[in-house]
């Protein structure tokens, strides 16, 4: 029986198609697709999406291995369970022990290709975010990391030019905005 990797309510045919290839790839290789398993091509791994506790900036980590700001995030390792392995590596990449879960569904998706290293061959990341709260701005930087840095959310093209990334940013700005003039609607209306 094929694991399910959780809910996402996909904005555009780009969400469409990497949630359909998502959900291809674990329906393929069940459970092994939560795993580190160097012979299936990929795995599922997860990402906080974490906002400060104001909402206005995002934690980047500048990656020691990749050497670029990226969101926080790893390898599952097993866990089924994504939103869980997400918030477990927000926490150890950052030392924040007061992050909330905003949501159990999936804020965005990903699918990249980490090239090939002297541990194991190219393969592909089916990486979920999910968006996060933090409870305080104290962090501390792991070893995985060369930096952090709490960023206001109009400057995260400052630090990265990454799609991946600023397509997040994004997405905050526009749920932020479909929030307030909700809010407006309902104050008016």
């Amino acid at each position: 029986m094929a694991e399910a990797p959780g809910l996402f309510t996909t904005r555009d045919a780009r969400d469409r198609r990497e949630w359909a290839r998502l959900l291809a790839f674990c329906a393929r290789h069940g459970r092994a697709a939560f795993s580190r398993d160097p012979l299936i091509g990929g795995h599922v791994t997860g990402s906080a999406v974490l906002l400060s506790p104001d909402g206005g900036e995002m934690l980047l980590t500048h990656h020691r291995k990749l050497d670029r700001w990226l969101q926080l995030g790893g390898h599952c390792d097993g866990e089924a369970d994504v939103a869980q392995a997400a918030l477990r590596e927000a926490r150890e990449e950052s030392g924040l022990a007061g992050i909330t879960l905003l949501s159990p569904e999936v804020f965005d998706i990903d699918i990249h290709e980490i090239p090939a290293n002297t541990r194991e061959p190219a393969h592909l990341h089916y990486d979920l975010r999910y968006l996060m709260r933090a409870g305080s701005r104290g962090f501390a930087v792991s070893h995985e990391s060369r930096a952090l840095a709490w960023v206001p959310l109009a400057e995260v093209g400052r630090y990265t030019r990454a799609p991946s990334v600023l397509r997040l940013r994004d997405r905050v700005l526009a749920d932020r905005g479909a929030e307030a003039a909700h809010r407006i609607g309902r104050d008016t209306g």
